[in-house]
């Protein structure tokens, strides 16, 4: 079978988003943050309402509204105030109830909604490889510079307070990262799905992983082979390639409690 070259494309920038958010995701799960990045990944609608409203690449207006709402997360958090699940709540209704109204202002701009809420991989242009494989990279990088110290906080966050780790620094710097990558991965698998590809390769991974290192890794690997087999799957039985992907991922993820795990899991 004869691959078209948007296909192509579409695999390649498939495979980049799975390599970032796979590793991501893990800290993902073993903090229990998963409503973080819905709330994140439903801001992101305003983002793209904002980025055409200000006549920027909608991939700035969705980090800069992440950014916003990681913020005012860590603010609120800190207050000690209010519990954290009102509060991801409170931010992910409210920041997607306005992306959308702010949509519906803008009558002199014609937006597909629908392609920002269940992705377009299938449109995506070498323009946006590139964004996805240098922002990637970056990500990635910073990421593996903070690993150490993102394990340490995880563990133990007074422990590491103590040994002399910028807590606050670290878990800000984390934040941007998941920003970046939703960011990245709007156009890919859209705002509904794009938390999919951080927690349930992760979640799926966990179950074989004998250390973090290796949960990262088969994060990563499991949502390389999902996004393969997603799209395949979607050209064979016509299907939207956004959801074919998360069907494929989260199939891994129930099939991992259907066989013996090969390990007795230290990973988190």
């Amino acid at each position: 079978m004869l691959l078209d070259d948007f296909f192509i494309r579409s695999i390649i920038a498939g495979i980049g988003i799975a390599l970032i958010a796979g590793p991501l995701g893990c800290f993902v799960v073993w903090r229990r943050m998963s409503y973080l990045g819905d709330t994140m990944a439903h801001s992101s609608l305003l983002g793209v309402a904002l980025g055409f409203l200000l006549g920027i690449d909608p991939l700035f207006g969705v980090f800069a509204v992440a950014v916003l709402m990681a913020l005012l997360l860590f603010f609120f958090q800190k207050q000690k105030q209010i519990a954290s699940d009102a509060i991801l709540g409170t931010l992910s209704h409210a920041s997607l109830a306005l992306g959308i109204l702010v949509v519906s202002l803008m009558t002199w701009v014609r937006i597909d909604i629908s392609s920002f809420l269940f992705g377009d991989i299938l449109s995506v242009e070498i323009s946006d490889i590139g964004w996805i494989y240098g922002g990637g990279l970056i990500v990635l990088a910073v990421f593996l510079k903070n690993w150490k110290s993102l394990l340490a906080i995880t563990v133990d966050e007074d422990l590491a307070k103590a040994e002399g780790i910028p807590v606050v620094r670290v878990h800000l710097i984390y934040l941007f990262l998941i920003a970046a990558v939703i960011a990245l991965a709007i156009k890919i698998i859209g705002v509904l799905l794009v938390t999919s590809l951080l927690i349930v390769p992760a979640t799926a991974a966990r179950r074989y992983s004998n250390t973090p290192e290796q949960m990262a890794i088969g994060a990563a690997l499991l949502g390389v082979v999902s996004v393969v087999l997603g799209l395949l799957a979607s050209l064979e039985f016509d299907v939207p390639s956004g959801p074919a992907i998360v069907i494929v991922v989260v199939s891994f993820f129930f099939s991992s409690f259907l066989l013996p795990a090969s390990f007795n899991s230290r990973a988190g």
